[in-house]
């Protein structure tokens, strides 16, 4: 799928749209998308909300599935994830997620995320488990 094919599905997705994800690359099986900074994601200590780097990784993974899999692949779901916060985003800042497959099975598809600050800090690791319902 293109970049923007993966868009118009984002952008359909009402789940997705407080964040204003925009997808910057997708190839083969890994995919990234474009937080842009928002400060209606963040704490009362200034810091971005860890709900919105899961968000990102999330979607980023369901956009690389989507990608790899086909448009069908629009309806798996996430079964399990896994965040690790490694470095705090201080103040509305954007950042960017990519996600990767790791094994697509017939039914189950294993991945990782990565957050990171736009200078390519790592903010958070994420693995994650999806259900093919197509």
């Amino acid at each position: 799928m293109t970049v923007a094919q993966l868009q118009a599905a984002l952008d359909g997705a009402p789940f997705a749209r407080q964040y204003r994800f925009r997808v910057e690359s997708a190839d083969g099986d890994t995919c990234a998308v474009f937080c842009p900074a928002n400060p209606d994601l963040l704490r009362p200590d200034n810091i971005v909300s860890g709900p919105a780097f899961m968000a990102a990784a999330d979607v980023a993974m369901w956009l690389a599935i989507t990608n790899t899999l086909g448009p069908k692949a629009t309806s798996a779901v996430t079964v399990e994830m896994k965040t690790n916060f490694v470095s705090a985003l201080k103040g509305a800042q954007e950042f960017c997620c990519t996600a990767q497959i790791r094994k697509a099975g017939s039914r189950i598809v294993f991945g990782t995320a990565e957050c990171r600050e736009v200078d390519g800090r790592l903010l958070t690791h994420h693995t994650i488990t999806y259900f093919r319902r197509d």
